[in-house]
Parts: C-alpha cells; structure tokens; sequence
C-alpha cells in the first residue's frame, strides 16, 4: 500500500469515524423522541378517550334517566325522541310492564357490551352504572339487572358486524321499581375516529389487555369506562429526516473523501517530487530541482534538497576540474616517463604533478648517491632561504645519511610527516611530508627490502595546518612513480653501459666508438681543436693463444686493457675495436702529444711480462708482450671521422711492417714521423724514432 493510500486511510478514519458515530447518535436520538413522543400522544389520548367515553356515557345516563321519569305510557315517545335527536342509538325498557316499540330495537336481544364476558358495562356483573349489582337501588332491581348482564356477556361474543360495526350497552337507569331502561349506544368506526381525533391516536375495539407498550394502549373497561379499547399512534414517519440524515451522511463521507485525497495528494506530492529528484540525481542528473509549493516543513526539505544538490554539484564540478588537471599531469608524466630517460627532466615533472595533487607550497626530490649513500639534491621548486638555489647550486647540496628528517626517511624506508621542520641544514617550513623513493620489487626478489633511491618531500599544504592521510596516500603513489622512473633510469644507463662496453676488458666497444669518434670530431672542428686517433695491436697474440690457451689470452687483453686505462688521462677514452685491437682517442692533442701517449703505453706494455695460468706443465707463467701503434691527428690526416681511422689503421700497418713494438704516425703532406726511438726533443717537427723492443 502506498504512502498516498494510507494516508488516504487515515484521513477518513479520522474524518469519518465522527461523523458516523455522530449519525448512529442523531439517529438512536431521533428514534428514543420518537418514542417518547408517542407516549406522551398515548397518555393524552388515554386521558381524552376516558374523558369522552365518560362524557357519552353521562349522555346515556341522562337520556335513560329521561325515559325513566315520565309515565309509562310516554316512554316510547320520549325515546324516540331522544333516538332521533342522537342522544342515543337505542333506548329498551325491561319489567313485567314494560312494553313499546322501543323494545324491538336493534339490540333488543342482542345487546351486548364490547368487553365480551369481561366486559364492564353498567349492568354487568362487574358494572360500575349508576344501578349496577353495587348500586344504590333498591334490591329488587339489582336482581333485575343482572340476569342482563349475563345474557349481555354472552350475546357480546357474536356482536360484530361484517363492517366492523360493534353495538353495546353503555348505560342503564331505573326510575320506578318495576321497569329500567337500557340506553344503548352504536359504536362503530365513525365514533371510534372522533375519539382519537384529539390526540391523534386510533381507537379500536378489544379486548382490555391488548397491551400497553410500544404505540399501543389498551385501555381496559372499568367505573366510567364501559369500553375496552386499544389505542395505536399512527408511527412516526419523518420521513424528511430519515432521508435527509442519510443524505447528509452521505455528501459528508463524499466531502471526507474528497478532503482525504487532496490532503494525501497535497503532502505526498512533494514527498513524490522529492523521491523523483532523489533519483534523477542517484542516477547523475545534478541539474535536477524540485519545485518549492508552500513554505511548509514540505517546503523546507525541498530547499534543503536543492541546496544540497547545488552544492553537490559545485563539489563535483570541483572534483572533475581536479580529476581532468590530474589527468593532464599524469599523461604529462606519462608522456616524460616513456620519452626520455633522463632524470632531470623526469623528476621535476613528478615533482610539480604531485605538488599539485595535494597543494603543497614547495617541494624537494633527493637521490641517494650509491658512492657514499649521502642524499643529493636533484630538483626542487617552492624553497626559500638557503635551499632557494639555481639547479646547478643545488646539485652540491648533500645531507648525510641518517641525519634529519630526510636522512631518516632514507635510512628507515618509512614515511614521516610533522609541523616544523627538524634539521637544521634542512628546508625551513610549517609543516612537511616526506616519503621514500623505492626501487620497484623484482619478480625474482618478492621482498627486496627497503631499496631506498631517494626522498619525495613537500612542505607546507597550503589551506591547511598539515598533511592528511590522503596526502600521505598520493604522495606515495608519485614517490612509486620516480622510484620506478629512477630504477628504469638507471637499468637503462646499465644496459646502455653493457651494450657499448666490451665485458671482456671493460672498455668501450667498437659500436660506441663509433658513436664517440664522430661526435669528437665534430666537436674539434667546431671549436678549431684538434682529435689524435691512436690504433693499438698486441704482437703475435696469435701465438699466445695457441701456446697457453684462449683462457691466458683472455687475461693477457684485461691486463692489456687494465695498462692502458692507466697511461691515459681522465678525458681521454679507450675502446676495444674487436680481438686483440684496441682505440684511443685523445680529444684536444697533436701529433707530439699522441707520440707522447704512444710511447708510455708501449712502454707500460712492454717493461712488465704479464702473470697467466698455464694450460700444461712446464711453461712459463709470464708472457712477456708488446704493442705496435698508428697515431693520426684530425684534421691533419683526415676531414671525416672515417677518413682519421683508417690514417691511424694504415698507420698501425706500418708499424707492423716496420718489425712491431713501435708506433707510426700517419703520412701527411706536411710533415713524416720517421722510424726510430721517440725523443721527445725531436717530436714537434723532426723525425721520431720507433719504439724499442723485441720487434717481434
């Protein structure tokens, strides 16, 4: 059932409920003065009918007593008089005398009165007549009397006429001793009308105990009433009221009704607009409002609602601005993390995306240097005082591990966040948040441990007194992000090593040398510098491989690779070109300097036999080796990368053909580098002698 229904209900079992009780009390009302209505009309016709009853019989009374004075012989005449002037129906003389016409009248023998055997007429046995058997008479006639009154009792039984007609005896006098006069009176309906026509009643013959409740009475024959009559109120029809009561029950259940549904329709209505709306907006539509009808409680919910979904809206409005700017930082991250590998360009795009996500006024990212473990700054934005530094200052910035909040956060792998800061060469603030940049976990390592790279801190959230759990939550995710573009940073730096290096030596490999030659001479041609190329082979490795096995030759090239790394300078770079060859290139060096290197790095070849594991018994754990060189010097031998490289091979050739342990110097047009011991003296301009050794 629905809310509309059961208020509906409740309506008119409130509004009808009264006013059906209230109609079954009008009603039993009206009904209750109905019948006492009636009874009043019953005790007042009772009274009006004895008073009439008595006043006919008086009349009798006097018209026998009429008959009875005069003589004999005028008797007749007087009560045919007296019956033609309706003083009496009938008027009959009995005695031993007594005769005329008057006793031949219609009741002559069958006067009777309408009590039947329990009638009460003046002669009857139970008479009250003025000569009844108690009367004051002489004794003679009440003897007379009452053989009448028998015969009366029983001629009464058969005294109705087929049209309701009854005639009875209702009075008798006696004048003389010898006759009495019987005065008779016809009772039919016409004298039965005009008795009940004063009090409204119907009067009818019966017996005297016809009863006495409801809207009848009998009332029985007695002294002064010789008839037993029943009196019956007509019943009270009002038929007006009974038909407008039902009415008016009836247009007052209709208005109830009528009432109830727009009570139940006026209050559920907006209750309904208010579920509508509800779900409009469960199901996204923000714009949805509901109308305000009444300033009511109703009314005021309804506002509620719609202020309520106004500032819901502006709250999603506020939140989607966030989500989409969110989105623009993360796909620029995005975009950052899988176009480049370079963390200086990585880290600050983290940096500001996640400065931005949780309103944090300044910001810090330091990595751990794996030398040391000390914390180097790599990118900030925000600071102020002394952290407030270009990039290039602010790489110098180091925090010991251990110390400080940061320090902490490194050392523990735990997140920490406060309201002041703690150290004293750290960033000043009111409130701060720092989180460690972890290594992601491997899949063969499910627990690697803390692997801490670094320290994600912000400072001062603005709008706020400090960080909350959700800034915690977020930060996490952006330190998750650097320790990831970190770690990919640096397997990428790895891997890019181990593909440009030869695993063997350690040093670089003919594909980055290469890459190395042609950037250094773009380099000196741009600058008007000059690029010496030198080109190094081992003498007979060949032979060393065969007499001692590939396991010596391979120690014999990473010691050959070790001395080399050790007679050049920090810029100079060395590569291995592929077997027992190798590349250096000296940026920023002539043909005297590229002497120069030549030989110190025969010398460091040649002066210290290298210590192996022989393969058999017998031989020797040294190997005594040597080196033959071909120096060229860009631009002087060559205007491409290409073009110096193969001077300084065809250089190396000539070393080799010159009997080994030597250097050559490419030819140019200007100047030849003869053959012979290298004398420094002599290395700008004259002939420069070849390396000595075995010349093997």
């Amino acid at each position: 059932m629905t809310l509309r229904g059961r208020l509906t209900s409740a309506f008119l079992v409130v509004v009808l409920g009264p006013v059906l009780l209230g109609s079954v009390f009008v009603a039993l009302t009206v009904a209750a003065v109905s019948r006492d209505r009636t009874n009043e009309r019953l005790d007042h016709a009772v009274t009006t009918v004895r008073t009439a009853v008595g006043a006919i019989c008086g009349q009798l009374q006097a018209a026998a007593d009429a008959v009875a004075v005069v003589p004999a012989e005028s008797r007749s005449a007087v009560a045919d008089q007296l019956v033609g002037r309706g003083l009496a129906a009938d008027i009959r003389f009995t005695g031993a005398e007594s005769a005329g016409p008057a006793a031949a009248g219609p009741a002559a023998a069958e006067g009777a009165g309408p009590g039947g055997a329990e009638g009460a007429g003046p002669g009857g046995a139970e008479g009250a007549g003025p000569r009844g058997a108690e009367g004051a008479g002489p004794a003679g006639l009440a003897r007379r009397v009452r053989p009448e009154t028998t015969v009366a009792r029983a001629g009464w039984q058969d005294c109705a006429a087929p049209d309701g007609t009854r005639v009875t005896g209702i009075a008798a006098s006696a004048r003389a001793a010898d006759v009495t006069v019987f005065a008779a009176q016809q009772v039919d309906a016409a004298l039965l009308g005009r008795l009940g026509e004063a009090s409204g009643v119907t009067v009818s013959l019966g017996h005297n105990d016809s009863g006495s409740g409801g809207r009848r009475r009998g009332l029985a024959a007695g002294p002064g009433q010789p008839l037993a009559l029943i009196l019956e109120a007509p019943p009270a029809r009002p038929v007006f009221r009974y038909a407008v009561l039902p009415l008016i029950v009836l247009v007052t259940a209709l208005l109830a009704v009528l009432a109830a549904r727009w009570l139940a329709r006026s209050t559920t209505r907006p209750l309904g607009d208010l579920a509508w709306a509800a779900d409009r907006v469960a199901n996204g539509d923000l714009d949805t409002r509901v109308p305000i009808p009444r300033p009511d409680e109703l009314g005021r919910l309804a506002g509620t609602f719609n202020r309520m979904t106004r500032e819901l809206q502006s709250y999603v409005q506020a939140l989607t601005a966030s989500r989409d700017q969110l989105r623009r930082h993360l796909a620029i991250l995005g975009d950052t993390l899988s176009s480049t590998h370079d963390l200086d360009r990585i880290l600050p795009v983290i940096l500001r995306t996640a400065m931005t996500a949780t309103g944090a006024r300044a910001g810090l990212v330091l990595l751990v240097d794996p030398a040391d473990g000390s914390l180097a700054a790599r990118c900030a934005a925000g600071l102020t005082g002394e952290w407030d530094l270009p990039a290039a200052d602010l790489a110098r910035r180091r925090l010991a591990p251990g110390r400080g909040v940061l320090g902490a956060v490194a050392a523990s792998g735990t997140p920490l966040r406060g309201t002041t800061g703690e150290g004293a060469d750290e960033p000043a603030c009111e409130s701060y948040l720092a989180v460690p940049i972890c290594a992601p976990p491997s899949g063969d390592e499910p627990d690697p441990g803390p692997g801490t790279l670094g320290v994600l801190a912000l400072y001062d959230r603005l709008g706020s007194p400090c960080f909350d759990d959700a800034d915690l939550r977020t930060l996490r995710t952006f330190a998750g992000q650097a320790g990831v573009a970190v770690h990919n940073v640096r397997v990428h730096e790895e891997a890019q090593r181990l593909s440009l290096t030869d695993p063997l030596t350690g040093l670089w490999n003919y594909r980055y040398l290469r890459e190395v030659l042609r950037r250094e001479v773009e380099r000196a041609s741009r600058f008007g510098r000059m690029l010496t190329v030198l080109v190094l082979d081992l003498d007979h490795f060949k032979e060393v491989n065969d007499t001692y096995g590939h396991p010596a030759g391979d120690q014999v090239l990473g010691e050959f690779a070790r001395r080399i790394r050790v007679g050049l300078r920090e810029v100079d770079v060395a590569f291995r070109q592929g077997g027992e060859e190798f590349v250096v290139l000296l940026p920023e060096t002539d043909a005297y300097g590229g002497v120069i290197v030549a030989e110190r790095l025969g010398a460091l070849v040649r002066d210290r036999p290298v210590r192996v594991d022989p393969r058999r018994p017998g031989l020797d754990d040294r190997i005594p080796i040597s080196v033959s060189i071909g120096i060229a010097v860009f631009p002087e031998h060559g205007d491409t990368a290409q073009q110096v490289l193969a001077a300084a091979d065809e250089a190396l050739y000539a070393a080799k053909n010159a009997g080994r342990d030597t250097y050559r110097l490419a030819e140019s047009v200007s100047s030849r580098v003869p053959e012979g011991n290298f004398d420094p003296a002599a290395a700008g301009s004259g002939p420069q002698p070849p390396l000595r050794g075995s010349g093997r």
